[in-house]
Formats: C-alpha cells, structure tokens, sequence
C-alpha cells in the first residue's frame, strides 16, 4: 500500500518555475509515485488532492507556507524522498555563501538596493502577485507580472492605476518580454534593432521575434500585455501604453502587434491609435476575419507573415523536400507547447481546406470534441495538460507521454511538434523527442507516424537552435525553418501520399 507524507515550510517561498522544476526531480526518485512542492493556497492545496498527495499535515497550510508532498509505495521511500527535497531547497542559500543573507527579502528592500530600477517582475501564487504588484506600483516600478490565477478585477484595477501614473503593468500571465535587451521570462536572446513588439501571446512574440533574428534584423523591445488586455473588459491599456511607449521610442522604426483577434471596441481604438502614429505597423490578429485598419497599417493572420512585412518580405531557410508518409497511414496530430504556435497551424490547415480540430480553437476550427475525419492540434499548455504540473516548456515530459502515445498509435500518418527553446525553457526539449522516438523505434521498429517539427529559437540561445535542429534530423525527423513552414510541410506530405 502507497504511503502519503506531507511537509510543511512556513513563510518559505521559492519561484514557482523552481518548485516545479525539483518536484519533478523528486518525482523520478526510485520508489516515488508523484511529487509536489506547492505554496498552501486553497487552490494549490485542491490541486494536490486531486493528484492523490494532500494528507492532514498538508491540509493545515497557509498561503505563506510551502508544502512539500510526496506518495511513495511505502512510508519509508516517501521520507527519504522529503529528505533529498529539503535537502536541494537548501542549496541555492549554500551556494550562496554570505552574499545570500543580504539577498533582498522584500520589494521595498530590493528598490532600496537598486535606486535605478524601474521595472519589477513579480513571480508569486496569483493570490498575492495584485498586492506584490501593487507595491510596485507604489514605489514607482514598472511591473511585468508573471503570475497566473490573478482575477480580472484585479487585473483592471492594476492597470488602470499604472495608467494613471505612467507606469505599464505587463500581465498578468505575461510569459515574455524584451526590455532594452535583456530577455524575461520565456523569452529569447535576440539581437538589438529597430522593431518594437507588443504581444499578447508569449510563444507569438518568440516566434517573431527570432524569426526577425534569423532574418539579419533585431528587436529595439518586445512588450508582454497579458492574455486578457485585449478584451473589452480590460480595454487595451497596456496595449496602448505600450504602442505609445515605441512610437516615443526614437530607436524604434516599425512596431509589431501580435495577438488573436480582440474585442471590436477595443480593436477600433488600436487602430485609431495606429493612425495617430508617424511609424509603420504589422498587425498580426491570429485567425482574424476582415479588420479595419489605417494605411500605415499591414494586417496579417500569421506570425510568419508578421515577421516578413516587418522585415521588408525577406526570404527564409529551405525547408525540407515532403516525405510521404507510409502506406495506409493518414492524418496529422499535432502536439505544441506554445498555444499560438498551435493557433498558427490551425490557420495553415483552413487556408489549405483541411478541417482540424483543437482544445483551443482558432474561430472556424472544430473543438476536440468534434473532431471525425479533422486533424488535431492539441495545445499541451493548456490548463487540463499543466494542472498541479509545469508547463511542457519548462518540463518536456509532459509531452513526452503524450508523444509516446501518438506514435503508437495504429493509422496516424504525421506528428507535428513545435520545439520553443529560450531563457526558462528546457535546457535540451530536441533531446527529449529524440529519446521518446528512439524508445519507439526500440519496441516497434521504424513503424509509425512522420514526425515534422520546426526550433523557435536562436542560435544564441542557451540551447542553440542549430543544435536543437541537428538533434531532431538525427533523431530522423523532418525540420522546417518556422512553425508555418512545418505545417505546409505536413500537408505536403499528406498531398504526395496522396
């Protein structure tokens, strides 16, 4: 019989990024079923019951506390596994040495230890990123908040209050920005450049971004509004802030706006505020239908498209010759990490007359629920994929399983995967798909699906995308240059199959 252990930390806080990170390195300790180091919030603490790991002990947390939480298949194994993770939370403070205990503790401490900042990146539970944040704001930050779970009322009340003094307030769940170069969150090491980025989607502002870098050209900053800024509810005020913020920037020539499409009301004060402006614009509204936009203005429904108007129409990397797939075999399941990356291909896919289906749907697409006879694109970063778990990201293994399954299984003729590279993310994703490919072939020979996939990412990157490509061809499969290029390819290769 299993045995269930929990421990509690109070007043420890760690970036929740690290405890999902240990919480899988714990997980894969022999003898270990399932492991989690979770902050006591009520919703955290429901997400650790539903995964069978909350007892009494973990029950009684706080908000403030830490839990750690390990099942095991006896009492001792799950002890041990405690043990280790008590014992890695305190090596960051060891390696630290001295320079450790000065280490500012509080928001008010770090801005008294840099006078010169003007920008905070908050990184707590959603239950008290509004209350971080609004410190920040207090103390006349900036605020990029990359916390989840933060609620719309908050998220309005925060902006309305950095608008009316002049501070922006990026998020919340803004997982990428740029700012002066310096890459945050899930973002990319991009040369410095003269277009300027607002994005509403985190993996779209990458896949731009480094597509404009693989083009010769580079990023003046690329600013994160949070999924929610474009709803008529929250109004656009970061977004607006943000394109007034580049178009005052003098090293800013072109500015780029990615996001699915927003709310009517909101969509006509972008473009009134695009008219205003002496620069030029690409407008990329993932999915969008017609959208009424000023002159100096270039609408596009893909982040391909987006990165060549701004570039001046640039060419890009060949991509690979179609492959056919092997006899009686059809369709394409697509498995992405980046929710827009998946919304890209679903646009590839309907241009092309090929229906699909999606847990996150771009407008026309079929839900998965609806799926007979349409290809599927399945976006892993989706909340049933990353419940209690990090995002694929951050940790491959999520899609790992889900790849496993895909290639076992009988009739499907192509996998299309996206492999988003970068600060935050896996330190080699490519080498995880290369391993679950290898495991495949060992048990079932070199039968299965084609498997396509293209790097968001750069060769300055700490994974280097060169690498991470030549990781994939060795692995055998087929490497487009961007995300758009991998899903002609697939179709391409459904089309010679014929």
């Amino acid at each position: 019989m299993n045995a269930v252990v929990n421990r509690i930390r109070s007043g420890f806080f760690m970036d929740s990024v690290a405890l999902m990170r240990l919480s899988r390195r714990i997980a894969a300790l022999d003898g270990v079923e399932e492991a989690a180091l979770m902050m006591g919030t009520p919703a955290n603490r429901e997400i650790m019951a539903d995964a069978g790991l909350l007892a009494n002990e973990g029950e009684t947390a706080g908000g403030g506390d830490l839990v750690l939480a390990v099942r095991a298949g006896d009492a001792a194994t799950a002890t041990a596994a405690l043990d280790q993770a008590e014992a890695d939370l305190e090596q960051p403070a060891a390696a630290g040495g001295g320079s450790q205990a000065r280490r500012p503790r509080t928001l008010r401490a770090a801005t008294e230890s840099l006078a010169d900042a003007n920008l905070a990146l908050i990184s707590v539970p959603g239950d008290f990123a509004a209350a971080e944040a609004r410190k920040a704001l207090e103390s006349g930050l900036n605020v990029m908040i990359f916390s989840d779970n933060v609620s719309l009322a908050d998220e309005i009340a925060l902006k309305q209050e950095g608008r009316a003094c002049g501070l922006l307030v990026m998020g919340p769940d803004c997982g990428t920005a740029i700012i002066g170069g310096v890459p945050l969150a899930f973002a990319n090491a991009v040369p410095r450049g003269d277009i300027g980025i607002v994005g509403a989607s985190g993996t779209g502002t990458q896949e731009v971004s480094c597509l404009i870098a693989q083009a010769g050209g580079g990023v003046s900053h690329a600013i994160g509004v949070g999924g929610r800024d474009l709803k008529s509810d929250v109004g656009g005020i970061t977004t607006l802030m943000a394109l007034d913020a580049l178009d005052a920037d003098a090293a800013t020539r072109h500015i780029v706006l990615v996001s699915k499409p927003p709310a009517d009301d909101v969509a006509a004060r972008i473009a009134e505020r695009i008219a205003a402006s002496d620069k030029t614009f690409t407008v990329c509204f993932i999915g969008a239908g017609e959208t009424s936009l000023p002159a100096n203005a270039h609408l596009t429904t893909t982040l391909r498209e987006a990165a060549r108007h701004a570039l001046g129409d640039t060419g890009e990397e060949p991509a690979p010759e179609p492959r056919a797939v092997a006899n009686g075999r059809g369709g394409i399941r697509g498995l992405f990490c980046g929710g827009t990356l998946a919304a890209e291909a679903q646009i590839m896919f309907m241009a092309a007359q090929h229906p699909v289906a999606s847990n996150a749907p771009v407008p026309g697409a079929r839900t998965l629920a609806d799926a007979d006879g349409a290809h599927q694109l399945i976006d892993l970063g989706e909340d049933q994929y990353t419940r209690g778990r990090p995002h694929p990201m951050i940790d491959p293994v999520v899609r790992d399983e889900v790849l496993a399954q895909a290639l076992a299984e009988p009739g499907l003729g192509i996998v299309l995967l996206d492999v988003v590279i970068g600060y935050g993310a896996d330190a080699d994703p490519a080498g995880h798909v290369a391993q679950t490919l290898a495991a495949h072939e060992a048990d079932h020979g070199e039968d299965g699906p084609l498997v396509i996939a293209s790097v968001t990412g750069t060769d300055g990157d700490p994974q280097h995308r060169a690498a991470q490509m030549a990781v994939l061809a060795d692995a055998g499969v087929l490497v487009a240059p961007c995300n758009a290029a991998a899903a002609e390819l697939a179709l391409a290769c459904l089309r010679l199959s014929g």
